[in-house]
């Protein structure tokens, strides 16, 4: 495997097209959309910033500090963009959902780049149609459950997924949230930002694998969850997020939790600053790699 980190490397740490490894056990899905944006657009260039930030964790195999190289009990494959027609988020939405369920229905566990966060809805749709209801574990600033929210909005996705009957609310949690919202109401138990940064990696992890229990869980990452320092390149940024090292530690703690599906979204390149945000991002979904793996 090359290690010339300045050259594209056009797919996910240099792994091969899904149409040359078939048999992949995971394959990396790009969803460029941000039709639903309500801050700073531009997270249509976000799958292509994860890829090329890759090139910089290729080198380090295996991965500190796990003891494997990610090959030895993987395969992964990057199946390039979806593709559907600017303009039309519902035909962009159809669009998403047929690639995904094309996916699964070939035994693969999906791994998505977004684009803004609405792409988490229609994942989570074919992902319930493949696995039935899931346990949600969401890292975000935002709890993106508002119940005025359209039906294309990166902050209502979660109203409607419980709505539709995709998630099991009483094993779902949400991570890192620091804005507004009402507990009495909320269907999520919700671990906020000042209650993680105030306590371990360990802990933090415990407490989300004791909500999860033994149910199949779909994880998405917002990357707005870390603190602007860590990832300034987002739509709609909030102070007093988690570090890089902190949320790297709490998904290198969820080692045996049955994840059926994961996404990593709203990464915003315009808004980054020395590929901070889109490295993490990349980092991020390398631990998720691993973290499936440790437990196969």
């Amino acid at each position: 495997m090359s290690v010339a980190i300045y050259r594209n490397p056009f797919t996910f740490l240099e792994v091969p097209w899904y149409r040359d490894c078939p048999e992949a056990d995971v394959v990396i899905t790009g969803i460029p959309f941000d039709m639903a944006t309500s801050g700073r657009a531009g997270t249509r260039s976000g799958p292509g910033a994860i890829r090329q930030a890759s090139a910089n964790l290729v080198w380090d195999q295996p991965r500190y500090p796990w003891d494997f190289e990610l090959s030895d009990r993987l395969r992964i494959a990057d199946a390039g963009d979806v593709d559907f027609p600017y303009g039309e988020p519902q035909a962009a939405t159809d669009a998403i959902q047929a690639h995904t369920r094309s996916l699964l229905e070939a035994g693969r566990t999906v791994l998505g780049f977004g684009g803004d966060h609405y792409v988490t809805l229609p994942l989570l749709r074919e992902h319930a149609r493949t696995h039935g209801p899931l346990a949600l574990l969401h890292f975000d600033a935002h709890t993106d459950t508002d119940s005025e929210g359209t039906a294309f909005d990166h902050g209502a996705m979660f109203h409607h997924a419980v709505e539709e009957g995709l998630l099991l609310p009483e094993q779902s949690v949400q991570v890192g949230i620091r804005t507004t919202f009402s507990r009495a109401a909320h269907p999520f138990e919700v671990l906020d930002a000042a209650w993680v940064n105030e306590h371990s990696a360990d802990e933090v992890s415990r407490r989300v694998r004791e909500i999860l229990g033994d149910r199949p869980v779909y994880l998405t990452f917002d990357i707005d969850c870390l603190d602007p320092a860590y990832a300034p390149g987002t739509g709609t940024p909030v102070a007093g997020g988690l570090s890089s090292d902190l949320a790297l530690r709490i998904i290198r703690g969820l080692v045996g939790v049955d994840i059926r599906g994961m996404d990593v979204v709203e990464v915003s390149p315009a808004y980054d600053h020395a590929e901070l945000t889109s490295l993490a991002a990349a980092t991020l979904a390398l631990e998720m790699l691993y973290t499936r793996a440790a437990g196969v």
